[in-house]
C-alpha cells in the first residue's frame, strides 16, 4: 500500500468525542446522507455515546468538516459508520486522509476486520486497502424493523 495520505493543510484530525458538534453531526447525516435521513437526534446521540467518534477540523476556527464513528468490541471487529466529509471541502482530500487516520487509530487494536458499506465512495476506500467481501455468500443480514 501507498504512503498514508495526509490531511491538507489547516485541518487537523481528532478522536475526542468531545469535539463532536453533535448538532452540525446530526443536520449532516439526517438531511444530507442517503443512509441517515431523517434520523432522530436521540437516535444518532444513542449511537455516538456506543462508538468511538472521530472528526477533522479546521485549525484556525475549529471547525467541524467531517465525521465518522466506528463500532467496535477494540479486539477482533469493527464497523466503520457514518463517514461524512462536508460537501465544502470535498475534493480537497479531507476525506480519504480522515478514513486513512481512523484506520491507522485503529491498527493497535490488531483487529481481525474493518467493515463498512457505501453506495458511492468504493473508489476513496479501495485507495486505503478496503476491498469488497471476498465471500459475500457466508454473510448475512437480519433487519428486525
Amino acid at each position: 500500500m501507498s504512503e498514508t495520505p495526509r490531511l491538507p493543510d489547516g485541518y487537523e484530525f481528532s478522536g475526542d468525542t468531545a469535539r463532536v458538534d453533535v448538532g452540525l453531526v446530526h443536520r449532516w447525516l439526517s438531511t444530507d446522507a442517503y443512509w441517515a435521513m431523517d434520523r432522530p437526534r436521540e437516535t444518532h446521540e444513542q449511537a455516538m455515546a456506543s462508538s468511538l467518534n472521530f472528526g477533522v477540523y479546521e485549525t484556525d476556527t475549529g471547525a467541524q468538516v467531517a465525521y465518522a464513528r466506528v463500532v467496535t468490541d477494540r479486539a477482533l471487529f469493527a464497523w466503520l459508520a457514518d463517514v461524512y466529509v462536508d460537501r465544502s471541502v470535498r475534493g480537497k482530500g479531507v476525506g480519504t486522509a480522515f478514513v486513512a487516520g481512523i484506520r491507522d487509530h485503529l491498527r493497535p487494536y490488531g483487529l481481525r476486520r474493518i467493515l463498512l458499506a457505501t453506495e458511492d465512495a468504493h473508489g476513496v476506500y479501495e485507495k486505503l486497502g478496503f476491498r469488497p467481501l471476498d465471500r459475500p455468500e457466508m454473510w448475512m443480514i437480519h433487519t428486525p424493523r
